[in-house]
């Protein structure tokens, strides 16, 4: 039988070859941070108009958006927007009638924002010229609230 014999000092293998790492592994960190990107990019709310309106309270569900919808926004001076865009006092039959159909024939969805400070009357003048227009499908936008009226 014989006995593997060493010399003090050194060692057989490739066990005690190991080479100190020259470069961080950085995987961990692209991982962490895309994960804190996509949780940024959930929460963050974003404006869905440009016009600064304060909206009424309501306790109803959120409505999920439609993809071919217009945004017709009344601020507390009883100015209209069509997304952005003023329109002159009278001219909203007119600007109603540019607005494009989609790909069916039909009118797009009309998203309704109304400043809370308004009388209800100016809201509903608006409204009566969608329906004039032939919009059928209006939805009115409002803050959420915890408190039943």
């Amino acid at each position: 039988m014989a006995m593997g014999l060493t010399t003090p000092g050194k060692r057989r293998g490739k066990r005690g070859k190991r080479a100190a790492m020259a470069e961080i592994n950085v995987t961990p960190l692209v991982d962490v941070m895309l994960v804190l990107l996509i949780i940024f990019m959930v929460t963050v709310t974003l404006p869905a108009v440009g016009v600064p309106i304060e909206l009424p309270e309501s306790r109803a569900n959120a409505v999920e958006e439609a993809p071919e919808q217009v945004t017709i926004s009344i601020d507390s001076e009883g100015r209209v927007y069509i997304g952005d865009n003023a329109v002159p006092t009278g001219a909203l039959p007119d600007a109603l009638a540019t607005l494009d159909r989609n790909a069916a024939g039909e009118l797009p969805t009309i998203v309704l924002r109304g400043d809370r400070s308004l009388d209800y009357g100016r809201v509903m003048a608006v409204m009566g010229e969608l329906g004039r227009a032939g919009f059928t499908s209006i939805s009115l936008v409002t803050d959420g609230s915890v408190t039943p009226p």
